[in-house]
């Protein structure tokens, strides 16, 4: 029994005893600590940064609303249409009257997408994503419809018809891709829409000064306002 009393008391009180023991120690005690700040450094400020960036213009993309429609590019517009329809003349039924129309109408969608580009980039408003593919997607099928109807009306001898499904198809467009933008731009469609239904109740004669009404007047007074309130 006193044998192992005294073998006890030469580990423990030694100085080799307490050498080993205060080493043990180090060799366990310390090791949690350090390994725990190893394993949680703090993330670099601009890492962290770039990070949030990224998040809020991905959510802003899903959720905000496309900004980049013209108001002057929208005026350009209004003075095209306005010019077209004085240009074409009141005989709706007349080949010179469609191709007057058709021609200026490309002019008119090339104007206005440099328009939108041009904003887009001012602002830094992605056109192929977020707000601006949603705008796309709502306005150009009806934009595609009336352009496969207009050949089929005019074969079909009712080209009296056409002013009236321009203003529609081109409202109903507006008005769906509106709905992400701004909102003068769902407004300016559902005027569209009431003219094209006005159209469709009147005398053909009147129908080439209501599409001057339409993508002359309503274009050159939206787009006014678009310019004034809404950056340009």
């Amino acid at each position: 029994m006193w044998r192992a009393v005294t073998l006890c008391l030469e580990k423990n009180l030694t100085p080799g005893g307490l050498a080993r023991s205060s080493g043990s120690g180090r060799d366990h005690a310390p090791d949690a600590p350090m390994s725990a700040t190893r394993s949680r450094d703090p993330v670099p400020l601009d890492q962290h940064a770039a990070e949030q960036l990224a998040y809020i213009r991905h959510t802003m993309e899903r959720a905000g609303t496309f900004t980049a429609v013209s108001g002057t590019g929208q005026i350009v517009v209004g003075v095209i249409g306005v010019l077209i329809a004085l240009a074409a003349g009141p005989r709706v039924s007349s080949p010179a009257w469609l191709a007057t129309w058709l021609a200026g109408a490309i002019v008119a969608v090339v104007v206005a997408i440099v328009g939108i580009w041009l904003k887009a980039r001012r602002l830094g408003v992605p056109l192929g994503a977020g707000p601006g593919r949603k705008f796309a997607l709502g306005f150009l099928p009806p934009l595609l419809v009336g352009a496969i109807m207009t050949g089929a009306l005019y074969y079909a001898g009712a080209p009296q018809l056409l002013p009236a499904f321009w203003l529609l198809a081109f409202g109903a467009g507006v008005l769906g891709g509106g709905a992400l933008s701004v909102r003068p731009v769902p407004v300016m469609g559902a005027c569209f829409m009431v003219l094209g239904a006005v159209a469709l109740v009147v005398p053909a004669s009147w129908g080439n000064w209501l599409l001057l009404a339409g993508f002359g007047g309503v274009h050159l007074v939206f787009g006014f306002y678009i310019a004034a309130r809404h950056g340009g």
